[in-house]
């Protein structure tokens, strides 16, 4: 059986394959890497019927363009930016058909940061230490997009033609409740951290009363934030200590920083709060220039909030297995 391939007539700008994550390394000084957005990625592949965690296409704006060299499914989700297929215009969060020769192009950005596409079977890679995410730094992993790649799809024809039927007759949307929200002025949810009570009492005020603006310095390693200057009691040298995506940390000249996906393993700058794991695909599709303020809320809330989250997950994959 020949494999579905797909070719990238553009590579569009950051363009990698990214899942999960490659966890378990980072005392071998490995980041995680994995999408920034694990919410639309986990979504696209249920609707498909792909393994939640299977691995993806993540890209930025500007996009790159695609054709599809024999038939296969495939959902796009995250950001908007304005998809088509052979200069048809096609929604995020539905099932699409491809045929051969089709392209996929993207338009005018509407919303969000980073988009994702996800294929019915998945993308036919090796995996390294465990994982498909492409880490960008180390340069291992996954696959960075350029200009004339290809990709192998796991799904022959065979299966394909079997599986279009059971995917038709599925859910071909995602619920509108369960896609990451798109606000111009955005809340994240935090769990406070060990160093936030060394801050002196005006900036402890500060951090939870203030909009702070996502600055030009924002990429898969963390975001810097602008907003007003914060100030420890004191400044004693701290040991550097493990650090996560969502960590948000107090820079020396009195900013902060979230780090993001690519984050390195450790750090040594003071760490007064945690974006809790819901709201991080949240955080990954806001865009230089949008305004974030930050709510504290408790370690049980935040479970809570998750819980909520993975019981609506689950009722969406079992709604598509049915049919699968």
């Amino acid at each position: 059986m020949k494999l579905l391939i797909l070719i990238f007539l553009k590579s569009g700008i950051l363009t990698s394959i990214q899942d999960i994550g490659r966890c378990g390394f980072k005392d071998k000084g490995i980041n995680p890497s994995g999408a920034m957005d694990t919410l639309s990625m986990r979504l696209l592949n249920i609707l498909l019927g792909n393994e939640d965690t299977e691995a993806v296409l993540e890209f930025h704006y500007p996009t790159p363009t695609i054709t599809f060299e024999e038939h296969a499914l495939f959902a796009i989700g995250g950001a908007n930016f304005s998809g088509s297929l052979n200069n048809k215009s096609v929604s995020n969060w539905k099932v699409l058909e491809a045929k051969p020769g089709d392209m996929l192009c993207f338009g005018k950005k509407v919303n969000g940061e980073r988009a994702y596409i996800a294929i019915k079977g998945g993308f036919n890679l090796k995996k390294s230490l465990g994982s498909n995410s492409t880490n960008l730094l180390g340069g291992f992993g996954g696959k960075k997009i350029e200009k004339g790649d290809s990709l192998d799809l796991n799904l022959k024809n065979g299966q394909l033609f079997a599986a279009t039927k059971k995917v038709y007759l599925a859910p071909k949307t995602v619920n509108v409740n369960l896609r990451p929200a798109f606000e111009q002025n955005q809340e994240i949810r935090v769990i406070v951290g060990k160093d936030l009570s060394n801050l002196d009492l005006e900036s402890r005020n500060k951090i939870f009363n203030q909009s702070f603006i996502i600055s030009s310095h924002a990429d898969r390693m963390g975001y810097r934030l602008e907003g007003d200057c914060l100030n420890l009691q004191s400044s004693e040298e701290q040991i550097s200590s493990s650090v996560a995506f969502g960590t948000i940390q107090l820079l020396p000249d009195g900013q902060l920083v979230i780090l993001m996906a690519d984050h390195q393993t450790t750090g040594g700058y003071p760490k007064l709060a945690n974006v809790i794991s819901v709201d991080l695909s949240i955080l990954a599709q806001l865009s230089v220039g949008q305004h974030v303020t930050f709510r504290e809320i408790s370690m049980e809330v935040a479970e809570s909030v998750f819980l909520k989250q993975e019981r609506e997950m689950k009722k969406f994959k079992s709604a598509v297995q049915l049919y699968l």
